[in-house]
């Protein structure tokens, strides 16, 4: 009995060392191979600065299909490693569509949390069923919300979810950087040289606004007062240039030069060709594309690259909806491949750790008459971000453009050994004045001939951030096409470029992360139904029972012995 009783007490002991122990000392084991629940250092980091409670609400829960049930599940895990350094993250799964009024639901696409339809195929039998694939994140009375489910074009929903969950981590970080963090850095949208309406950039404004101020400036002051014009620049850590239309000026030329050498952040979307869409819905269904000359030629080429004024005409095309049939009840819209309209996947290493963040596990984008750039040899390191197919070529102008050629069927000699035209770089280093060893187009007491570190991104497509607009002339999400109901990344895309240029914390870093979650074989689980049931049910059971026999009968020669 006292022996008994002390190894009793020797365990109780053991216990509450352990215990006291595990209070003061904190750790966690990833056993997965590839550590999908380590958290980042700029991810803990983040989290570990919540003082205050965040409420994070999971609207992905109801009865749906084994994939989305397995982005649930990894959600939750997520979020558990979330809770594990900070408890102030309260987590709440809501099923919006238990309410048979559907009132929480209209709530939710009021809000903009759009549901998708989804099919379930069970053995054979097809059903409909809506889910809503979405998280909203809040804290002191500011709410963002986190997408779950990646828009991809021609993949299966077990690959969406893939995708989606390597996703996961670096969404959660940002929304809740996003409600704890005050905004801090300002982005200027620059006007005064022909640029892109607000309204079709509006839902990108809309999206930016969460993290950055954004306002708009004007160049125009420049004419009066230039100096005083850059130093209200410099205030601002990027300048984004959205398709502008008109000539830069020198004077101008000088501001945005020397804000760029004194650490200013630049997004050029910039066509070197004066073509639109809209022009070819005429009569005749042409209209000629010319050269654009914007005054930029020179800047560009000190700082490393060349936009050629040609157009990129490529196989791999986003489709157009065109008019067919007899005017009235007969006319049809079909869709047809517009070989100007390039469709451009992100260009990813084989080695995906050294995948630039900007377009780790980003879909397809749509590009509308896109220009070559050209890298020149220059100290400024440059990385080629996206690129044209290898069925792809340029096209000089000027050039009639007519609506006839999306009829069209190409012929692959033209493209051979012409594609991979680089369409988005990033140019990193320390930038030459475009005026060092010139004479100044104004006077300007610290002129700045070289600059330290820098970035910026130059896109060859002023069209890349305009979103179209409903039938209320209301601004729609960037990158869906209404014509076609297609979904394209360009919104993420962009974020990212404006992410990768101010985040100082890595943040973007998380993008790289990779996850391998197995997909099933539906076609061979349907085959071998019967099997892998009698596997996954019937051997366990099998299993039970004769350890239950063994057991019984060691137990029973045990005691017979005695």
């Amino acid at each position: 009995m006292n022996k008994s009783l002390k190894h009793i007490l020797s365990i109780i002991s053991i216990a509450l060392v352990i215990n006291f122990a595990g209070h003061y000392l904190y750790k966690r084991f990833d056993l997965t191979a590839d550590k999908r629940y380590t958290l980042s250092p700029t991810t803990v980091s983040i989290v570990n600065k919540i003082d205050k409670p965040v409420y994070v609400d999971i609207y992905l829960e109801g009865n749906f299909p084994g994939e989305f049930k397995k982005l649930q599940s990894e959600t939750l895990q997520l979020l558990e490693e979330f809770k594990a350094y900070n408890n102030q993250i309260i987590v709440n799964f809501k099923n919006p569509l238990e309410d048979q009024t559907n009132q929480e639901a209209q709530k939710l696409v009021a809000r903009g949390l759009t549901p998708v339809n989804i099919t379930v195929d069970d053995k054979g039998k097809k059903t409909e069923t809506m889910v809503f694939p979405w998280a909203e994140v809040t804290c002191n009375n500011k709410t963002t919300k986190v997408a779950l489910l990646k828009n991809m074009m021609g993949v299966s929903a077990a690959e969406k979810v893939v995708s989606s969950v390597q996703h996961l981590e670096y969404g959660f970080a940002n929304a809740i950087n996003t409600v704890i963090t005050a905004k801090q850095k300002k982005i200027a949208m620059l006007k005064g040289n022909g640029e892109t309406d607000d309204i079709f950039i509006a839902d990108f404004i809309k999206a930016v606004k969460e993290n950055y101020f954004i306002g708009t400036f004007t160049l125009d002051s420049v004419a009066k007062n230039p100096t005083k014009t850059l130093e209200y620049l410099k205030k601002y850590d990027l300048a984004i240039i959205s398709k502008p239309t008109q000539t830069f000026n020198d004077e101008e030329k000088q501001v945005l030069d020397q804000f760029i050498i004194h650490g200013g952040k630049t997004l050029w979307m910039v066509d070197a060709v004066n073509i639109e869409m809209d022009s070819l819905y005429n009569a005749t269904g042409a209209a000629m594309a010319f050269p654009r000359d914007l005054g930029l030629n020179d800047m560009f080429f000190k700082y490393g690259i060349r936009i050629k004024p040609d157009l990129i005409k490529d196989v791999m095309a986003t489709p157009i909806a065109l008019a067919t049939g007899e005017e009235g009840s007969g006319t049809q819209y079909n869709q047809y491949p517009w070989f100007y309209s390039p469709m451009i996947y992100p260009l990813e290493n084989k080695n995906k750790s050294k995948t630039n963040p900007i377009v780790s596990n980003l879909d397809a984008l749509k590009f509308e008459f896109t220009n070559p750039i050209e890298l020149l040899k220059n100290p400024i390191h440059k990385t080629v971000l996206l690129q044209s197919s290898p069925a792809s070529k340029a096209v000089g102008t000027p050039i009639e453009i007519n609506l006839n050629m999306a009829a069209e069927r190409p012929n692959q000699a033209e493209f051979k050994d012409m594609g991979n035209i680089p369409v988005a770089v990033l140019l990193e280093g320390k930038f030459n004045s475009v005026y060092q060893n010139r004479v100044l187009p104004f006077e300007q007491s610290n002129f700045t001939p070289q600059g330290l570190q820098n970035k910026m991104i130059v896109i060859s497509d002023g069209d890349i951030m305009k979103n179209q607009l409903d039938k209320n002339y209301q601004p729609m999400e960037l990158g869906f096409d209404k014509w076609t109901n297609q979904f394209y990344a360009n919104k993420e895309f962009l974020l990212n470029c404006v992410n990768y240029l101010l985040d100082d914390k890595g943040l973007i870093n998380i993008r790289n992360k990779e996850v391998a979650i197995p997909i099933l074989d539906t076609e061979k689980v349907y085959q071998n139904y019967t099997t892998y049931q009698l596997i996954t049910v019937g051997l366990p059971l099998v299993l039970l029972l004769i350890f239950g026999v063994v057991f019984t009968y060691t137990r029973k020669l045990k005691y017979q012995k005695r």
